[in-house]
């Protein structure tokens, strides 16, 4: 199921309240282009999951805790407009390896929700907006065999604004990446396009939000809402 939330105007879902006994404990995705604000939404989940007692752990990267190659796939370039072997190595040696590890050791959220900070999605779209490389074209084909998640959110946001976003970041934080996808708008466009029509397909629901029109406390109580997490959106989406 697709919702997209562009316009500030969108009301909330309701949902049934959630009893100790049948919350459900699912695994959360937020994913998207550099500075459309993952990180800060997926501080706010974390933040609202404790304010109702839900047990939250945060992640990102590869899902597996014992990949055999992540050590060297840390010292390798992050995959946004670069090589196509460096993309390649990150999907078949990265994602790749980590579906069948997760499916031996067969992950789960266990007593926790999982909040994932970026996955394959990201790499996958990257590749396809900068070639498309053949990895990456391949990687779509297969995009079944990666584990999926619940709820998957993908975040846009205007180029203006994720402009304004990098001038008020700290320059020694401000990678050749970041600069690019907010220069590069052709590429922005590509990359938000693989992930709408063609990445979200193996998730449960995929949640779309434009973070120049949305607030995180306003998106997280939307995700945690569609996730059957919410407990006060009987009362209305207010957090107090």
């Amino acid at each position: 199921m697709l919702t997209s939330f562009s316009a500030p105007g969108v009301g909330c879902r309701s949902a049934r309240r959630p009893q100790p006994s049948d919350i459900p404990l699912p695994r959360l995705l937020v994913d998207g282009l550099d500075l459309v604000g993952k990180t800060t939404l997926v501080e706010e989940l974390m933040l609202l999951l404790a304010e109702r007692g839900i047990p939250a752990r945060q992640h990102q990267g590869l899902l597996t805790p014992h990949h055999p190659l992540k050590g060297l796939l840390d010292r390798l370039p992050v995959p946004y407009h670069c090589f196509t072997g460096i993309t390649a190595a990150h999907l078949i040696g990265g994602y790749a390896v980590d579906a069948v590890l997760s499916r031996l050791e067969a992950l789960s959220p266990g007593a926790t929700v999982l909040v994932q900070d970026s996955y394959v999605d990201r790499t996958i779209a990257a590749g396809l907006a900068e070639g498309p490389f053949l990895s990456a074209v391949l990687a779509l084909w297969a995009a079944p065999v990666f584990p999926s998640f619940d709820i998957a959110v993908y975040l846009h946001a205007d180029p203006a604004v994720r402009r304004a976003r990098l001038g008020e970041r700290d320059p020694a934080d401000i990678d050749e990446g970041d600069r690019r996808t907010v220069e590069d708008e052709d590429f922005a466009r590509r990359f938000d396009a693989a992930l709408l029509h063609h990445l979200g397909r193996r998730h449960g629901t995929v949640l779309v939000f434009d973070t120049g029109e949305h607030q995180p406390q306003d998106m997280a109580r939307r995700i945690l809402t569609a996730a059957g997490l919410d407990t006060r959106s009987e009362a209305g989406c207010g957090r107090g």
